[in-house]
């Protein structure tokens, strides 16, 4: 059983930060690449960012420069912290976990998810 357990999302204005914290098993957060994906209203779900074991990241051209995705070793949490939010990133922000990449079927567990909205 892989459980990722996503928090920190909320309501803040343009221009805001909010980080979101993904807490995992020391298994888990050991064996896998580690993840964020969002989906807006009427939306499909994207690529936000990755994260490997060996400290190899990847940014969608969207977030990149806004955000940041790091792992604390000691907690088994992937973080991911916003700056500089738009309107534009209000989505469901989900955790994965899996083998890494831009695409949804490279990761095989997936959070509940966590609402961020920010307003204009």
């Amino acid at each position: 059983q892989v459980q990722l357990a996503e928090s920190g999302g909320g309501l803040v204005q343009d221009g805001g930060s909010l980080r979101l914290s993904c807490a995992t098993s020391e298994r888990t957060f050991s064996r896998y690449a580690m993840g964020w994906f969002r989906q807006a209203p009427g939306k499909e779900r994207e690529f936000v960012a990755a994260a490997w074991r060996y400290g190899v990241t990847d940014y969608s051209g969207s977030v990149k420069g806004r955000f940041t995705i790091s792992r604390d070793n000691a907690k088994n949490t992937v973080y991911l912290q916003m700056n500089s939010l738009k309107p534009e990133d209000t989505a469901i922000y989900y955790c994965v976990a899996g083998s890494g990449g831009r695409t949804q079927g490279q990761y095989a567990y997936w959070g509940q998810g966590t609402q961020v909205t920010v307003s204009s």
